[in-house]
């Protein structure tokens, strides 16, 4: 019986035909965005990826997290990133249904602190512009429909994030 459920696994695996990136096709991708340096707390991400080359992706993200200070001052983190990626799949031979990338992001943080019991005090922490780096995958279980995951190093986007993507 074990060995049959098996082998229905595999033929079901195998003839999912999910799809990597190619040259025309857009991705949407959301989920959680790991703690950032400046957000202690699981935030939120989005983002879309645009195949210019069936190895090669652009596209942009946006981040925002929190984080409690404590003494009643909790900071708000957002971040948006114009990314590049280069996808191994084609020569590394990776099927069809996965996706391996890695690439750079340059982008814009802002920071900002707030007291709760004192309104006139919300000072904007910090903003900069800065580099990051990434190196994710996805595996799609459908045309469409996948899921996602990244690591990032940097000072636009740092910790990582997990998520599901939608091919259109």
């Amino acid at each position: 019986m074990k060995k049959l459920l098996l082998c229905a696994v595999v033929v079901i695996s195998a003839s999912v035909s999910g799809q990597r990136a190619q040259k025309g096709d857009l991705q949407l991708n959301a989920g959680v965005a790991f703690p950032h340096k400046y957000a202690d707390n699981v935030g939120l991400y989005a983002g879309l990826d645009y195949g210019i080359h069936n190895d090669i992706t652009l596209g942009v993200e946006a981040r925002f997290g929190a984080k409690d200070y404590g003494n009643d001052v909790d900071g708000r983190w957002f971040g948006i990133g114009f990314n590049g990626n280069y996808h191994f799949n084609r020569i590394m031979g990776i099927p069809n249904n996965w996706d391996f990338y890695a690439g750079p992001t340059i982008g814009f943080n802002t920071f900002t602190w707030k007291h709760p019991s004192n309104n006139n005090w919300n000072e904007p922490h910090k903003s900069e512009v800065g580099v990051s780096a990434q190196v994710g995958g996805r595996y799609f279980f459908t045309n469409n429909f996948g899921l996602n995951a990244e690591a990032n190093v940097g000072n636009v986007f740092n910790g990582g994030k997990f998520g599901i993507t939608y091919k259109f």
